[in-house]
């Protein structure tokens, strides 16, 4: 009974990869089973199925409540991740923060007045998780973020993952609008920082990858 109860949470036993999670965000966005390919094509033939994904036989119903969840982390007033939300309505952004535990706070380091998990050694600290998706009402993209020892999900994984979304929706570096007010100058800072790379043209012909 004590394992179910930590698996319920994520905790205990579970292990998942961020791949993994980002496979089951794209499950709950579309309700369909989709599956990551790692490889376009061979010989130019397409390893991508044509069609549709299977059906998730999960109850739609069910698929919507996780999914309000979601939009309510990034948009509602009290969401755990409402500071990184998406604000273009087009881009309407859904997302869950996460927490992996690496170890308790044990009661010696209580005694000595360790109370938060910043005050561990770095390779002590809790793993911060992000999954999401986007847009709401028509997904096109999933991400997952995990950040080794980064603490809470809400204030280290979700800016970045909410990054990398804004770059997929927009084709390239996105409008500062995009984001709340009090984040768009160290966005400004952060893309001018960067040093992004021009991919060369595709060759003409077949392909192996």
């Amino acid at each position: 009974m004590g394992d179910s109860l930590n698996a319920s949470i994520g905790q205990g036993y579970v292990l998942a990869s961020p791949l993994q999670l980002a496979v089951m965000t794209a499950r709950i966005a579309s309700g369909r089973a989709v599956e990551p390919r790692l490889v376009r094509a061979i010989n130019g033939v397409s390893q991508i199925p044509a069609g549709e994904f299977a059906p998730l036989d999960i109850s739609e119903a069910n698929l919507r409540v996780a999914r309000r969840g979601m939009d309510a982390v990034m948009n509602s007033r009290r969401g755990t991740a409402q500071r990184s939300r998406i604000l273009p309505d087009e881009w309407r952004m859904a997302g869950k923060t996460g927490t992996s535990q690496v170890r308790n706070i044990t009661a010696a380091e209580r005694a000595r007045g360790v109370i938060r998990n910043d005050q561990l050694p770095w390779n002590r600290r809790d793993h911060a998780l992000f999954v999401c998706y986007a847009p709401y009402d028509s997904p096109r993209y999933a991400v997952s973020c995990v950040v080794e020892h980064g603490g809470g999900g809400s204030a280290v994984a979700a800016p970045i993952a909410r990054d990398i979304l804004l770059f997929a929706l927009a084709g390239g570096l996105p409008p500062l609008n995009a984001v709340p007010s009090d984040q768009q100058v160290p966005m400004r800072d952060r893309n001018e920082a960067m040093e992004l790379f021009e991919p060369e043209p595709a060759p003409v012909g077949r392909t192996r990858a």
